[in-house]
């Protein structure tokens, strides 16, 4: 976070006597210790921190220590740092929304009596709400997992729970889970978790560190509780309190889990949704299916770049940010935040979605209207939750209000269409939007407000109930209004008695010290000093003037003083009965909320859709089971959209028994990655329900993307960049299905060149001959391009390997490498490495060394390609034996096998890197008679 120095130069005083620093001393040695709580204390004008918390913010969000004091002398002395309001919004954010490794809490009090007011965590950040945004949209739903596992025989099934506080909604979910907690991740990616709870002791057993691992891909905040938490004990009357409708339908779902039941107890526990009535009612629950979206690991979601980062240059960098165009206040992002995290499978689903967004791209007029209108629309799931936990007031009925009568604008607007999908519009939005707006629902709620609440007084920002809503609150105004004109009167009065201009010489005031007063100014004091000193009383005199006042205006002014008070009180009163009367609507308002918001998506998918320079097309979509996977002129929809890009299209056809399976060469730069990224990016789009960045699109549906991208060292948990690639791996060989979509980019670099390609041969053939799912390779092994003609030679191959690359020019006098960006049929027939070399201006010594060297090294040519150069000589075109061929490519599928068993989560490093290598070892050995195997080792 960027050092905000302004602020730092305002931090506030630390005001604190020897008494009052002594007695915070002795309570704040009482506190447990914690070391994931930071803890505020609020001193009315400002906040401070202390201990390790202070250290801790001053460093990370102020960048410097000299923000520290000392409070209190010698050994006792304790660092302690002051934080403003506004400094305490921004750590509280960042704390609860952008970090997954603190609690918060809040403290009030004085001296050594101090009591916790506020407790957050990035999972339950209900009671933070209203600091949190104060001035932001609230852009993601924060949710808490709770997950029981149980490893039994070298498995594990995991019960889980989870609760959507903002959404009011339970869920559970038991399933079966790999080594690698595939399902796992993903369900937690799809239900943008933030927090997880964990039985304390479960975590000691070995079986537990993939867990964990899992977990903290997912960027989830880790949190255990004691075991005995974990009970389904009083689950049924707990939930008959908190549960709308009817009981039996909740008992016969929950009699359906074992290990889901235990981890709902504890959720419910921790999130303490009991101890708040404003929830009983309220929540509903349901069973989470785990196969209802495309499942998306944390790998994927990064390699696709779904999601906004801190280190994005502009918000078009994230496919998130490209298509967040809504215009509601915060509803439309959310649901945006969670479809994309939890692309669709139903082929029916996915095309009702498009049938709509294609609606509004070609009614442009439909469009526009729909999103002015959407503009007015305040955060209807927000206002509601305020109200039913008793923190909104009048403001937050107002808003519903306003949003509510925007109803019908909308409705005529969609009336109005007549095309092709009319049927579909009136169903998915009219009728419901009718039914929700006729006089037993919101119709009722408008009448409620215009009777109860003055509107009048809303050009002035006051937000007051109407006094003829009750007589009590008729009659206090009207005692109010009587004592204010006795007052006005009284004002006149006493000006012409001491001959002074009213209002210009004799002012009327209404000082909080001393209520009505008279004041007039220095200057005019002389003239009626006699009169002052015997008929009046004088107050103050201060430069603006001398106040003074008499019986008669103070006994009026007492008079409407207790009069106001009683106005407010029973203001107040009335306020909350509307309020209570309110929130008795907030079923209709969240079926509105979900209308708005999917209405508010789907217009930005279509205003995106139309408004890029090259428009997007709609995609046939076909089931998983049939179809292919074709994109004509596809491009990569974030690249497109930065300033400086002159995007190049190219083609996509992954096809059945023919290029199912595609091994991408090509120089660095070159555009590999770009372009294997861009089909993950188009598919997930599609099964969004979005139109896509293509000239024609058709693509079978795929129950999960699969992406091993880029290399990165994991050493805060001891795991090298080659060790974090085969786990990768290894979770897509043991996670995807046929019916997935497989990327992966370089795999294999991060060990020796020989290991490293024996190893991306192996893991290639296992996906062709095993998993069959539809994948993109980008390699610079260009020896893999061989199991293309490796593969065409199997019996019974149904998959189908195909070679492109992207296509580079080299000038034959200059030597200059100009890319092309264009992918082409066929393996590219050479390597580019030392041409770009070149491009960073290494040493002209040190590229021609390298040519030399590299000419020596180069001995590999598969029988379908010779390369011909001129510096090196002819190289031999040998021709291989298709059974030697097929007794290498076994014993290379042997050793896959065997890598893939590796029990990678329960071994040590070195203990896992050791077994490679005598698996290498044995390798090389069986290479002895084969001379296929032999040349790559």
């Amino acid at each position: 976070m960027e050092g905000n120095f302004e602020e730092q130069n305002k931090l506030p005083e630390l005001k604190l006597d020897a008494k009052q620093a002594q007695g915070f001393l002795s309570f704040y040695k009482t506190l447990p210790n914690d070391s994931r709580a930071v803890r505020f204390f609020d001193r009315k004008d400002y906040y401070t921190a202390h201990g390790e918390n202070s250290v801790f913010i001053a460093k990370t969000y102020y960048h410097t220590t000299t923000a520290l004091r000392q409070l209190g002398n010698g050994s006792n002395a304790l660092s302690s740092v002051s934080i403003s309001r506004n400094m305490f919004e921004t750590i509280a954010r960042d704390l609860l929304l952008e970090r997954n490794d603190h609690t918060v809490e809040l403290y009030e009090g004085s001296g050594s009596n101090w009591r916790l007011v506020k407790t957050g965590s990035p999972g339950n950040i209900g009671s933070f709400e209203d600091v949190l945004f104060a001035n932001n949209e609230m852009q993601d739903t924060p949710v808490v997992v709770s997950i029981f596992p149980n490893f039994q025989e070298g498995r594990c099934v995991i019960g889980m729970a989870y609760v959507d506080l903002t959404r009011r909604l339970l869920g559970l979910a038991e399933f079966l889970d790999d080594s690698r907690f595939t399902n796992l991740e993903s369900s937690l990616i799809a239900l943008g978790a933030k927090e997880c709870i964990f039985p304390a002791e479960s975590g000691k057993s070995n079986e537990c560190k993939s867990l964990y691992d899992s977990l903290e891909r997912c960027a989830v905040m880790i949190t255990e509780r004691k075991k005995q938490e974990f009970k389904g004990r009083d689950l049924d009357s707990d939930l008959k309190r908190l549960v709308k409708g009817n009981i039996e339908p909740v008992r016969d779902l929950i009699s359906g889990f074992d290990l889901a039941t235990p981890a709902l107890g504890a959720l419910l526990s921790f999130s303490e949704l009991l101890s708040d009535e404003g929830n009983y009612g309220n929540f509903t629950i349901r069973r989470y299916d785990i196969g209802g979206f495309m499942r998306l690991d944390s790998a994927a979601m990064r390699a696709l770049n779904v999601m906004e980062s801190k280190t994005d240059a502009n918000k078009n960098f994230s496919l998130f940010g490209l298509m967040n165009r809504t215009c509601t206040a915060g509803m439309g992002k959310r649901l945006l935040h969670m479809w994309l995290k939890q692309p669709l499978v139903d082929l029916n689903a996915i095309k009702t979605r498009l049938d709509i967004v294609q609606c509004f791209v070609e009614e442009a007029g439909l469009r526009q209207d729909l999103r002015q209108h959407l503009k007015r629309i305040s955060d209807v799931e927000r206002l509601v939750r305020s109200l039913e936990k008793r923190r909104g007031g009048l403001q937050h009925i107002i808003k519903l209000y306003q949003s509510t009568i925007r109803l019908p604008f909308i409705k005529t607007a969609l009336e109005q269409y007549t095309g092709e999908f009319s049927s579909l519009i009136s169903e998915r939005y009219l009728k419901k939007f009718e039914a929700l707006s006729d006089q037993d629902h919101l119709g009722k709620f408008i009448d409620l407000v215009e009777y109860s609440v003055d509107l009048d007084q809303l050009e002035n920002g006051e937000y007051m109930i109407s006094a003829s809503y009750d007589t009590t609150l008729a009659s206090l105004k009207d005692q109010k209004e009587l004592l204010e004109q006795q007052i006005h009167e009284l004002h006149k009065k006493t000006a012409m008695e001491l001959d002074l201009q009213v209002d210009k010489a004799l002012k009327l005031d209404k000082a909080a010290q001393f209520g009505h007063v008279f004041r007039i100014t220095k200057k005019e004091e002389p003239k009626i000093r006699k009169k002052l000193t015997t008929q009046f009383i004088v107050l103050e005199t201060r430069k603006d003037g001398v106040k003074f006042t008499n019986t008669k205006l103070k006994k009026l002014g007492d008079q409407y003083q207790s009069v106001v008070d009683d106005y407010k009180s029973c203001q107040k009163e009335l306020v909350d009965r509307v309020v209570q009367t309110v929130t008795s609507f907030s079923e209709v308002f969240e079926d509105l909320a979900l209308l708005l918001s999917e209405m508010d998506v789907l217009l930005s998918f279509a205003d995106l859709a139309a408004s890029c320079p090259t428009p997007y097309c709609r995609p046939e979509v076909t089931s998983s089971d049939a179809g292919d996977l074709v994109l004509e002129g596809s491009r990569h929809p974030c690249v497109e959209a930065q300033d400086w890009v002159n995007f190049i299209p190219n083609d996509c056809r992954l096809m059945r028994g023919k290029s199912w399976f595609q091994i991408v060469t090509g120089p660095n730069m070159g555009g590999k990655s770009t372009f294997i990224r861009q089909v993950g990016v188009i598919v997930l789009m599609a099964q969004v329900g979005s139109f896509v960045p293509c000239d024609k699109a058709s693509i079978s549906i795929r129950d999960c993307i699969f992406a091993r991208v880029g290399a990165g060292d994991c050493q805060l948990r001891g795991v090298s960049t080659f060790m974090q690639e085969m786990l990768e791996t290894a979770s897509i060989l043991k996670g995807a299905t046929n019916k997935s979509l497989i990327i992966i980019d370089e795999l294999g670099r991060g060990t020796s060149t020989y290991d490293g390609f024996g190893l991306a041969w192996a893991i290639c053939e296992h996906l062709v001959q095993v998993k069959k799912a539809p994948t993109l390779f980008a390699t610079h092994f260009h020896e893999l391009t061989a199991l293309a003609q490796a593969n065409s030679e199997v019996a019974g191959n149904t998959v189908g390997v195909a070679n492109f690359h992207v296509s580079a020019h080299i000038d034959t006098e200059s030597r200059k490498l100009t890319m092309l960006y264009k992918v082409e049929p066929g393996a590219c027939d050479q390597s580019f490495g030392i041409h770009v070399a070149e491009f960073a201006n290494f040493p002209e010594s040190v590229v021609a060394l390298a040519r030399e060297k590299a000419a020596e090294l180069e001995d590999f040519s598969p029988s379908s390609m010779i390369i011909n150069n001129e510096e090196s000589g002819k190289r031999k075109n040998r021709e291989d034996d298709p059974e030697e061929v097929s007794r290498g490519a076994a014993r290379a599928h042997k050793f896959l096998k065997e890598f893939a068993a590796m029990p990678l989560d329960k071994m040590e490093l070195k203990d896992s890197l050791q077994r490679v290598r005598e698996m290498k070892d044995e390798l090389e050995k069986d290479a002895a008679d084969c001379q296929w195997l032999r040349r790559f080792l």
